[in-house]
């Protein structure tokens, strides 16, 4: 067994990585809210990286819930409506922590708005020590600040506790130079320069948060999500998505 997970261990290519979902891939087949097997499909396939000995922080959106940036067509003031935000994705954050201790996974929730009845506060350190334990670390609130995205905190959090990649699962397998969904001829790129996703628009993340990754010099995968099994697959090094890198 010991044999086993050794080489398990040396055929991953990354050890630390952060893992960037979008609050609209827990609705699976729903228009809102959350879909339990969308949770439990994602909560085994971080159990199969973690027992690859992988340490994953997360980050997740809250758009299945509400979007900040939204509330301001419904007379809203846009900080607040952040704020609001900002709690959907603990809400959403707390669901992917449940499914994931339903199946043995331990995991720690740490918010950037102080909320001591459900989720430590962020503490970088803190955050490490739960990794370098085993735990995943689901990071909820985004920054704490508003007009800041949960792509930004994805970024940030990953910069700070010094990931190898983000990983950022969507509905489509990788980056295309249009959008694979209307068009059939659209092509996959298997390699992008942050530049070249800037020249082409190729909108990877928005621009604050790929700047941070360009500045601090972290890749960034894009990859299909909802396939299940993908996660290990990227984390093998297998080319099934989309890198940004130097």
């Amino acid at each position: 067994m010991q044999v086993y997970r050794f080489s398990i261990l040396a055929a991953m290519q990354y050890k630390r990585v952060l893992l960037k979902l979008s609050g609209e891939s827990l609705m699976g087949a729903k228009q809102f809210g959350i879909d339990a097997d969308m949770v439990m499909q994602y909560a085994e396939d971080i159990k199969a990286a973690t027992e690859a000995g992988v340490q994953v922080a997360v980050v997740i959106g809250g758009g299945n819930i509400f979007r900040g940036i939204q509330a301001t067509a419904n007379g809203i003031d846009r900080v607040q409506g952040d704020y609001m935000g900002m709690l959907a994705t603990v809400i959403n954050s707390m669901a992917l922590q449940s499914g994931l201790e339903k199946i043995g996974v331990h995991t720690r929730l740490l918010t950037a708005i102080e909320m001591k009845e459900v989720a430590e506060p962020f503490i970088k350190r803190r955050a490490v020590r739960h990794l370098e334990k085993g735990r995943v670390v689901i990071f909820g609130a985004g920054t704490g600040n508003p007009y800041f995205t949960t792509d930004t905190a994805a970024a940030l959090r990953a910069t700070e506790i010094e990931c190898d990649v983000i990983l950022k699962g969507t509905r489509v397998d990788g980056i295309y130079d249009a959008d694979p969904e209307k068009n059939p001829h659209a092509r996959r790129y298997e390699k992008v320069t942050y530049t070249e996703a800037i020249t082409k628009k190729l909108n990877v993340m928005d621009m604050t948060a790929f700047t941070l990754c360009q500045e601090n010099h972290l890749p960034i995968i894009v990859f299909d999500v909802n396939k299940k099994g993908n996660l290990l697959r990227v984390l093998r090094g297998e080319n099934i998505g989309t890198m940004v890198t130097d």
